[in-house]
Protein backbone atom coordinates (compact mmCIF):
# COMPACT_ATOMS: atom_id res chain seq x y z
CA UNK A 1 0.00 0.00 0.00
CA UNK A 2 2.86 2.10 0.84
CA UNK A 3 4.58 1.62 -2.22
CA UNK A 4 1.94 2.35 -4.33
CA UNK A 5 0.92 5.54 -2.62
CA UNK A 6 4.81 6.89 -3.06
CA UNK A 7 4.74 5.43 -6.86
CA UNK A 8 1.62 7.83 -7.32
CA UNK A 9 3.22 10.50 -5.35
CA UNK A 10 6.71 9.95 -7.69
CA UNK A 11 4.41 10.32 -10.44
CA UNK A 12 2.71 12.98 -9.36
CA UNK A 13 5.85 14.95 -9.27
CA UNK A 14 6.96 14.15 -12.91
CA UNK A 15 4.06 15.08 -14.13
CA UNK A 16 3.93 18.21 -12.90
CA UNK A 17 7.59 19.18 -14.01
CA UNK A 18 5.99 17.84 -17.21
CA UNK A 19 3.31 20.36 -17.26
CA UNK A 20 5.37 23.00 -16.60
CA UNK A 21 8.21 21.97 -19.29
CA UNK A 22 5.35 21.86 -21.88
CA UNK A 23 3.84 25.25 -21.05
CA UNK A 24 7.29 26.93 -21.15
CA UNK A 25 8.39 25.10 -24.55
CA UNK A 26 4.91 25.90 -26.22
CA UNK A 27 4.34 29.64 -24.78
CA UNK A 28 7.65 31.17 -24.82
CA UNK A 29 10.73 31.02 -26.93
CA UNK A 30 13.09 30.80 -23.92
CA UNK A 31 14.78 28.63 -22.37
CA UNK A 32 13.60 26.29 -19.95
CA UNK A 33 16.08 27.66 -17.31
CA UNK A 34 15.94 31.20 -18.17
CA UNK A 35 12.01 31.14 -17.25
CA UNK A 36 12.45 29.17 -14.56
CA UNK A 37 15.29 31.38 -13.01
CA UNK A 38 13.28 34.66 -14.46
CA UNK A 39 9.71 33.24 -13.15
CA UNK A 40 11.75 33.17 -9.27
CA UNK A 41 13.55 36.71 -9.49
CA UNK A 42 10.19 38.30 -10.81
CA UNK A 43 7.47 36.29 -8.83
CA UNK A 44 5.75 34.24 -11.48
CA UNK A 45 7.13 30.83 -10.57
CA UNK A 46 4.37 30.03 -8.15
CA UNK A 47 2.19 30.20 -11.82
CA UNK A 48 4.19 28.11 -13.73
CA UNK A 49 4.28 25.45 -11.32
CA UNK A 50 0.47 25.62 -10.76
CA UNK A 51 -0.29 25.30 -14.62
CA UNK A 52 2.19 22.39 -14.78
CA UNK A 53 -0.47 20.70 -12.00
CA UNK A 54 -2.79 20.39 -14.77
CA UNK A 55 -1.61 16.78 -16.07
CA UNK A 56 -1.81 15.68 -12.09
CA UNK A 57 -5.59 16.48 -13.45
CA UNK A 58 -5.18 13.67 -16.28
CA UNK A 59 -2.72 11.28 -14.02
CA UNK A 60 -5.60 11.46 -11.45
CA UNK A 61 -8.40 10.40 -13.48
CA UNK A 62 -6.46 7.62 -15.25
CA UNK A 63 -5.91 6.07 -11.90
CA UNK A 64 -8.76 6.46 -11.32
CA UNK A 65 -10.91 5.16 -14.17
CA UNK A 66 -11.35 1.26 -14.85
CA UNK A 67 -11.84 1.59 -18.96
CA UNK A 68 -9.56 3.08 -21.10
CA UNK A 69 -11.33 3.53 -24.39
CA UNK A 70 -12.70 -0.53 -25.01
CA UNK A 71 -9.74 -2.04 -22.85
CA UNK A 72 -10.41 -2.82 -19.19
CA UNK A 73 -7.73 -1.65 -16.29
CA UNK A 74 -8.15 -1.74 -12.46
CA UNK A 75 -8.87 0.67 -10.98
CA UNK A 76 -5.73 2.17 -8.63
CA UNK A 77 -6.78 4.49 -5.84
CA UNK A 78 -3.63 4.12 -4.09
CA UNK A 79 -2.24 5.40 -6.72
CA UNK A 80 -4.38 8.73 -7.02
CA UNK A 81 -4.09 9.04 -3.46
CA UNK A 82 -0.18 9.86 -4.31
CA UNK A 83 -1.12 12.01 -7.15
CA UNK A 84 -3.17 14.03 -5.11
CA UNK A 85 -0.57 14.27 -2.51
CA UNK A 86 1.85 15.52 -5.06
CA UNK A 87 -0.82 18.02 -6.47
CA UNK A 88 -1.69 19.07 -2.37
CA UNK A 89 2.64 19.45 -2.21
CA UNK A 90 2.61 21.62 -5.15
CA UNK A 91 -0.54 23.87 -4.28
CA UNK A 92 1.94 24.47 -0.90
CA UNK A 93 4.66 25.62 -3.19
CA UNK A 94 2.72 28.21 -4.98
CA UNK A 95 1.07 29.78 -1.86
CA UNK A 96 5.25 29.64 -0.63
CA UNK A 97 6.26 31.35 -4.01
CA UNK A 98 3.15 33.55 -4.15
CA UNK A 99 3.24 35.37 -1.10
Amino acid sequence: MGFKILKGFILGLIANVMGTFLYVYFATDKGFNYIIKEGYVQGFLGGLIGLGAVLNLVLFFFFLTAKVGKYKKPMQPYEARGVLLATIIAALAVLYFEF
